[in-house]
């Protein structure tokens, strides 16, 4: 009788929705609908596919690598990591209007940034600005958390410690004279590390902040000091230090160093001559990587990526050849009743 009253007490509300009663509707699939439907979804593919393989084909990209370990190359000086504050130059040329807006970007290669200690090698805390972490950086930081004085490093972890630092300046030969090209370094970062993810300290001025805190082992300067000439992109909240610390998937990347989109190069880069300083600072042999500096413009669709309309295009293809191969069974294995 208990057990009874029970069942009674849990049972569910006597309603179309705890009971189960509510309409429904089931498609019943037939030849007539499923081969239709894939000849409309292969096509919808292929016809995407073409888009995108037609935009992907018509980006413009150039790639120039600088690592300097060819002896013909301008950089090969540089290579040579005794070689201090070494600066070289490469030369190029553009044959016709590089439509703009061009993204500037430097690559690297055989660059793991994806490996799971280097990927956790930070403090969170210390990047959102909290001076608690300042003084006690995390252990997950190790061993780039301390110096070899015991004093705090900040930013700390392998990550802020491997910043690439090449700089760039671009010039445009005219008449035998170097013409400067204006590089946009604002925005380059993602929405949501400038807004939500970094924060600076609440402290005035900043440095005061870094007090008793050294900088990372292979910065040049600490990180009060990335933009002293603008308080919007200097210290966590560098542009070019957020770019760094947003970690790429593949051992082969390249991360945006600037736009050119200013003045007369609003509609791109004119053809002709064009010389490129590099600031030499960032050595790759010991990983035997590459580096290199990329210029290309963009489309509705992003960069350049063949690969997705290739994909679109087979899947399509394939939806297609199925529906073939379906009407053909359906045609000749058909049941008598369908007749």
């Amino acid at each position: 009788m208990v057990k009874e009253e029970k069942e009674i007490a849990n049972r569910p509300d006597n309603t179309a929705f705890t009971q189960q009663r509510l309409p429904a509707w089931q498609p019943m699939l037939s030849a007539g609908i499923v081969i239709p439907g894939f000849v409309l979804i292969g096509l919808a593919f292929i016809g995407i596919g073409v888009a995108l393989f037609v935009t992907s084909r018509n980006i413009t990209v150039l790639e120039i690598d600088y690592t300097g370990l060819e002896k013909d190359s301008p950089c090969f000086k540089c290579s040579n990591t005794d070689v201090k504050n070494c600066v070289c130059n490469l030369v190029f040329s553009i044959d016709s209007l590089f439509e703009g807006p061009v993204f500037f970007y430097y690559g690297l290669s055989n660059y793991f940034q994806n490996y799971r200690k280097y990927a956790a090698s930070r403090d969170d805390e210390q990047l959102s600005g909290d001076l608690d972490a300042f003084a006690a950086p995390s252990d997950s930081c190790s061993p780039y958390d301390y110096n070899s004085n015991d004093k705090p490093i900040v930013p700390c972890g392998a990550i802020a410690n491997s910043m690439f630092n090449d700089t760039f300046v671009l010039y445009r030969v005219v008449n035998g004279a170097n013409k400067l090209v204006p590089l946009d370094g604002k925005g380059i970062a993602w929405w949501t590390d400038y807004n939500v993810k970094f924060r600076n300290p609440s402290v005035t001025p900043l440095k005061n902040a870094f007090n008793n805190t050294v900088k990372p082992i292979f910065w040049p300067k600490p990180a009060y000091q990335l933009d002293t000439s603008d308080p919007a992109n200097n210290g966590f909240i560098n542009q070019d230090f957020l770019v760094w610390m947003r970690r790429a998937a593949l051992p082969d990347f390249r991360k945006l160093y600037r736009r050119i989109t200013d003045g007369e190069y609003a509609k791109g880069l004119p053809a002709g001559n064009y010389s490129l300083t590099i600031a030499y600072n960032y050595p790759v042999q010991s990983f035997d990587g590459r580096k290199k500096v990329v210029f290309s413009n963009v489309s509705w669709m992003g960069g350049k990526n063949e690969f997705l309309g290739i994909a679109y295009l087979v899947v399509g293809s394939l939806c297609v050849l199925m529906s073939i191969v379906m009407l053909i069974v359906y045609a000749k294995f058909k049941f008598p009743e369908e007749d």
